[in-house]
């Protein structure tokens, strides 16, 4: 399953009719991604029926009507999973599904990080296995999927591109992949590239 990060609203439909089985939708592509504004949301929404995840920082309440569920992740000082402050996120967004974004790559733990966001009851993990990207972290997604795989999905993300995606399917063996698709300066969706990793996904190429 394919799961495109846009930071747009034609990004995102580009992305849909390419054949995304997900949206991430953010913002600000260059600071790293933050919550888009409920307009850009609601656009998108309007053009397209699969689901939309939002980053978001404290939108939940305002992004909760259109959205599909949220992508967040709040660490302490010491760069721990804060559970407390997760859970109530976590409370809020309910019923709808959140997953622990990219900060879990900055834990010091990550097989005691993932008990933790079990315990918050995210549903999923973005991450590339460590700071390294997807390629270079397979190794620790693999162990990750065979140690928690059936409690919650991981979804592997970080330079994940139609040219690695084979490979990285093959060794870590989780349903979900994230990227930006981007091919070129700027923060607009590849849409040929969307289709190439959702064929190689789907084993047409």
């Amino acid at each position: 399953m394919l799961e495109i990060a846009c930071f747009n609203a034609s990004s995102a439909v580009a992305a849909a009719k390419a054949g995304a089985n997900r949206i991430e939708l953010c913002a600000d592509y260059t600071g790293g991604g933050t919550t888009p504004t409920e307009e850009t949301l609601r656009h998108v929404r309007l053009e397209t029926a699969i689901p939309i995840n939002v980053m978001m920082k404290s939108a939940i309440q305002l992004l909760k009507p259109a959205a599909s569920g949220f992508v967040f992740g709040i660490l302490d000082e010491q760069h721990r999973v804060d559970l407390k402050k997760n859970r109530a996120l976590v409370d809020l967004a309910a019923p709808l599904p959140c997953t622990f974004h990219r900060a879990f790559d900055q834990v010091p733990d990550l097989f005691e990080a993932v008990v933790q966001i079990i315990a918050c009851a995210f549903t999923s993990i973005l991450t590339s296995g460590g700071p390294a990207d997807a390629v270079v972290g397979a190794g620790v997604v693999e162990a990750l999927q065979e140690s928690f795989g059936n409690d919650l999905t991981f979804i592997l993300g970080g330079g994940v591109r139609s040219t690695n995606i084979e490979a990285l399917k093959r060794q870590t063996k989780v349903h979900w992949y994230h990227s930006a698709a981007i091919t070129t300066p700027g923060e607009d969706v590849d849409e040929q590239e969307v289709c190439r990793l959702q064929n190689i996904l789907q084993g047409n190429l």
